[in-house]
């Protein structure tokens, strides 16, 4: 029997992710085309009747726009938001700015692959003379964080997302989604990934394969142990879905006219 329901999403196509760039951890706003997402993602929860107590984002304009367009459609917009970087993107480090394709091409798809998607491998840390350096770490959002800025990481691999989110989760998710409420996280397709592995027990070897579009909403029925009653299930036209799924997973490859 279900006790608790709880919807996660990766939020709406950013600049980057047109451009086929590492965003990470620089602020980018919603493409375009991220707009139309996460409206439409809101008209589709709306039609499946739900209603939202608390919306929990990460302190990226991209996570925070995607859930104020997505309750602008519901007629939600009192509902209140809390952002912590602890659901922030995973922190690609060296890799920031880069395109993927690129990468594919100069270091073999095999290498993208297992930097975007493993569990436990680090990309090179960012450096003080990366180009995205001081525009991350001089960003005033971290100076309100609950660590400080020296301590905030450099890179991670995905269980690094997973070892900061956690405390997160725990301390701040949960106690909510316990006394009853009905919570929506827009957050990233890394912290997003993080988070149903730990929720579902998803193995080391096979989150390598999880891949997650952008702008769709994924439901989560728990127990009262907050144990999964099924595998997570993606809201809307499966099909179309598929396509968004195999369009990310095409982002760490070398493009048809480079190979």
């Amino acid at each position: 029997m279900t006790k608790y329901r709880l919807v996660l999403l990766r939020h709406g196509e950013g600049a980057w992710t047109k451009e086929n760039r590492f965003c990470s951890w620089v602020d980018q706003k919603l493409s375009s085309d991220g707009i139309k997402e996460a409206q439409n993602c809101g008209k589709h929860l709306k039609a499946l009747g739900f209603e939202f107590d608390l919306v929990f984002t990460s302190v990226l304009s991209r996570s925070i726009q995607t859930a104020w367009l997505i309750l602008e459609e519901m007629g939600q917009e009192w509902v209140p938001i809390q952002s912590s970087w602890r659901l922030n993107e995973r922190h690609y480090g060296a890799l920031i700015g880069l395109n993927r394709a690129e990468m594919a091409l100069n270091h073999g798809e095999e290498q993208v692959k297992i930097w975007r998607r493993s569990y436990d491998v680090t990309p090179p840390p960012i450096s003080e003379s990366h180009p995205y350096y001081a525009e991350i770490y001089n960003d005033r959002r971290y100076k309100c964080s609950d660590v400080s800025q020296d301590n905030l990481p450099k890179a991670e691999s995905l269980k690094d997302v997973l070892d900061r989110l956690l405390p997160y989760w725990n301390e701040k998710i949960v106690p909510e989604l316990k006394s009853g409420k009905m919570i929506l996280i827009s957050a990233h397709g890394n912290s997003s990934r993080a988070l149903l592995k730990h929720v579902e027990g998803i193995s080391d070897e096979d989150i390598i394969n999880l891949t997650l579009p952008t702008g769709v909403p994924i439901l989560l029925e728990l127990d009262e142990n907050l144990h999964p009653l099924g595998p997570h299930q993606f809201l809307g036209d499966q099909e179309a879905i598929q396509a968004a799924i195999k369009k990310v997973e095409d982002q760490g490859k070398v493009k048809s006219a480079e190979k």
